[in-house]
């Protein structure tokens, strides 16, 4: 007898009649095997597959519950520019890029790529869809395994949010779930969830983490060949990444393209020029824009998955490109810090912690605008304003710039100069030293910090638990590029000091006055006809805004400080090194001073161009017409008494440290004593310095090396220092 030849078909081959009903109609269903009828075999599989399906479907609609939405929710943290813009990213607590997404922020056209592509009647099915399942069950018990799948977006974003492994267990159970995630969320929300979650390559989730990663841009605007490829990679993530198999994930895109054109989603003419554009072969970095106050601001706020800054993206842009360029003519291992503020709300525009953040030689990861360096000249000031508040002195006031002691402190200026009997006015745009000493021993040193720490500035002293001395005046303590910012902007506001805003809708800070707008006004115009940088004319610094403007140098060529502003914009910047070794010829006026205008190029011209009126009170007289308490100004307690105000002290470099050293001059400076000081190093006796208390030390080599400073009166101090190669 002839042996009958059964009618199933091959496994891997089409049924009988294929082309005649579709795979999402399946109204014919493949005959039994032979021998078997619909009683045998066949009944058996459709027990085992459609039973467990059809309970879990009831069971997922009425009784399961939510899958856990909680990997939708551990995303990498944005911080944001103040238009929405990404500045920084940081990566997901298990390390991947996994951005939210939701359905607005896709182009259109990719939304209904991917409908098309992944699941047709995503609009109306609740969750799986009963014809993609039927045909599914179908080929499953005819084959004996899956032939072609059934899920619906619904049921990959469950799959997202719980990884299982690819078994017809977890089939069922997807489809129960994906039922119970459509009963209590709506389509968009779903499809977020897919937005965020799908899967692109290596640590890319999400499809607007991969569009930044592979195409450099939003997903909001795709081009139809970009739209294309974002669907296809999710099928196979890693072998079509891109930037690893760029011609697999070309022939992708191109067939979605293709069906696409087929289902009449794009025209021909579309298809044409689509399949025509390359694919991208790298990843693009994402958003690194003003990095330092992008990890403040996360670490500020951790449980953020966003954070809008204040932050003006172009002007940041800016900012940070001009840093580079002025940096490249520094030191290799020096760089500059800058914040922009808007005086009007206090609000930072543009943060810049360090010139370069991706240099390991200027340790361009270091926020500098948070470090505390010593200010030099750029706190003086802020003691004219509080003397002139106390009415110890008027800007006219007669003051004596020559050699004088405080107690055993002898300051000089800067230059080693001094000029005599001078105003208020003049020794402030000058910067003279000895002029400044002598206000700040009239106002007192602890009422000074003390003033500053009620505004929340607080110094940083050589020693936290002494008294404040008059070396404060010249840098003898420690602030932030930040703090001196907040304090300078309080100019613009009167003398009422609050801090500064970094988040949008962030409420305005406690706000202390520490001088009234009177004091405030006499230092503004005082320092809006501050003498300008060496090599610039007066006319090239008011080219754009009619800035004030101070600088500062720290002791040893350190820090160099300048800060700029009007009643709109406050611009500070500070340049040196991070790791606090000297750089010789760096001084305010001359490296940081530029770099304010400059700055203030970039904002353009103001608004309103002209300094404010003198407020009510403001006393408008020369010298000559000053009550007789205002000529001239009284010598202080330490000019008086003698008072040790300081102490002696070797400020530079201090006792314990490591000194980077290649064979150049070490600064030496020295704080209190009676003057003249004499150093030794290792015992022996060094050249006398200027009349500042700093001189250049030729160190013999490296190693260790014992350092002593002796005033007059025969009192001492002792550092040991290491110098290193």
């Amino acid at each position: 007898m002839a042996r009958k030849t059964p009618t199933r078909p091959l496994r891997g081959h089409p049924p009988p009649h294929a082309g005649e009903g579709r795979a999402d109609h399946p109204s014919r269903l493949p005959p039994p095997r032979a021998g078997e009828g619909w009683g045998g075999g066949w009944r058996w599989r459709w027990l085992a597959v459609g039973t467990p399906a059809i309970v879990a479907l009831v069971a997922g609609y009425f009784a399961l519950p939510l899958p856990s939405l909680e990997r939708s929710e551990r995303l990498s943290t944005l911080v944001l520019a103040r238009d929405g813009s990404i500045l920084r990213g940081f990566l997901s607590a298990d390390g991947k890029w996994r951005l939210p997404t939701t359905v607005d922020e896709v182009d259109p056209l990719y939304r209904r790529m991917l409908i098309a592509t992944e699941d047709q009647r995503f609009a109306s099915h609740f969750g799986v869809d009963p014809l993609a399942i039927g045909r599914a069950v179908v080929q499953f018990a005819e084959h004996g395994h899956a032939v072609s799948g059934a899920s619906t977006l619904t049921m990959q974003a469950v799959r997202l949010l719980e990884r299982r492994k690819r078994t017809l267990a977890a089939k069922i159970a997807e489809s129960g779930e994906a039922l119970a995630l459509e009963r209590r969320l709506d389509k968009d929300t779903i499809l977020g969830i897919y937005l965020t979650l799908a899967p692109f390559g290596g640590n890319l989730e999400g499809v607007r983490a991969a569009s930044l990663a592979y195409l450099g841009k939003e997903p909001a605007h795709l081009t139809p060949a970009e739209a294309a490829l974002l669907v296809a990679i999710p099928r196979s993530p890693e072998r079509l990444r891109p930037d690893r198999h760029p011609e697999a994930a070309l022939k992708a895109r191109d067939a979605v393209l293709r069906r696409m054109a087929a289902a009449g989603v794009i025209s021909s003419e579309t298809l044409a020029e689509a399949t025509a554009d390359p694919v991208p072969a790298m990843r693009v970095a994402l958003p690194l824009t003003a990095p330092h106050l992008a990890r403040m601001m996360r670490d500020g706020n951790p449980h953020d998955a966003s954070v809008n800054t204040t932050i003006d993206p172009l002007l940041q842009r800016k900012v940070e490109s001009l840093l580079r360029r002025e940096a490249a003519g520094l030191d290799p291992q020096a760089t500059y810090a800058a914040i922009v503020v808007d005086n009007r709300d206090r609000q930072i525009i543009a943060y810049a912690g360090n010139a370069d953040f991706l240099s390991g030689a200027r340790h361009g990861t270091i926020d500098m605008a948070r470090a505390i360096r010593s200010p030099g000249s750029a706190l003086k000031p802020f003691i004219y304003a509080m003397a002139f508040d106390r009415l110890i002195i008027h800007p006219e006031t007669i003051l004596e710039d020559q050699p004088r002691h405080f107690g055993d402190y002898a300051p000089g200026d800067f230059d080693g100069q001094f000029r005599g009997a001078i105003t208020a006015r003049e020794a402030l745009q000058y910067s003279l030293n000895v002029p400044a000493v002598a206000v700040l021993d009239r106002l007192g040193p602890g009422k000074f910090t003390a003033a500053l720490a009620a505004a929340g500035i607080r110094l940083k002293l050589p020693q936290p638990t002494g008294e404040p001395g008059l070396a404060i005046a010249l840098g003898g303590d420690g602030i932030s590029l930040l703090d001196l910012a907040t304090l300078y902007v309080g100019l613009s506001h009167g003398g009422a000091v609050a801090p500064l805003l970094t988040k949008l809708g962030q409420g305005e800070g406690r706000t202390t006055a520490i001088f009234g707008p009177v004091a405030a006004w006499y230092v503004n115009d005082i320092l809006i006809a501050a003498p300008p940088p060496p090599g610039m004319l007066p006319a090239e610094v008011k080219r754009s805004r009619q800035l004030a403007f101070k600088t500062g140098t720290s002791y040893g060529f350190r820090d160099a400080w300048a800060v700029g502003y009007d009643s709109e914009v406050t611009i500070a910047v500070w340049a040196g090194r991070p790791d606090g070794t000297p750089m010789p010829g760096i001084t305010g006026r001359t490296t940081a001073a530029p770099l304010v205008f400059k700055i203030a190029d970039l904002l353009g011209p103001a608004t309103n161009p002209r300094p404010a009126p003198p407020p009510p009170g403001a006393l408008l007289v020369a010298g000559r017409d000053l009550p007789p308490g205002l000529r001239r100004l009284d010598p202080g307690p330490a000019e008086r008494t003698g008072r040790d105000v300081a102490g002696l002290k070797i400020l530079y470099p201090p006792d314990g440290s490591i000194v980077e050293w290649h064979g150049e001059d070490v600064p030496l400076e020295a704080t209190g004593g009676l003057g003249p000081l004499r150093w030794l190093a290792d015992g022996r006796p060094l050249p006398p310095g200027k009349p500042r208390k700093e001189l250049f030390w030729t160190p013999a080599g490296v190693g260790f090396a014992r350092l002593t400073v002796i005033d007059t009166l025969g009192r001492s101090a002792h550092a040991t220092v290491r110098l290193e190669p």
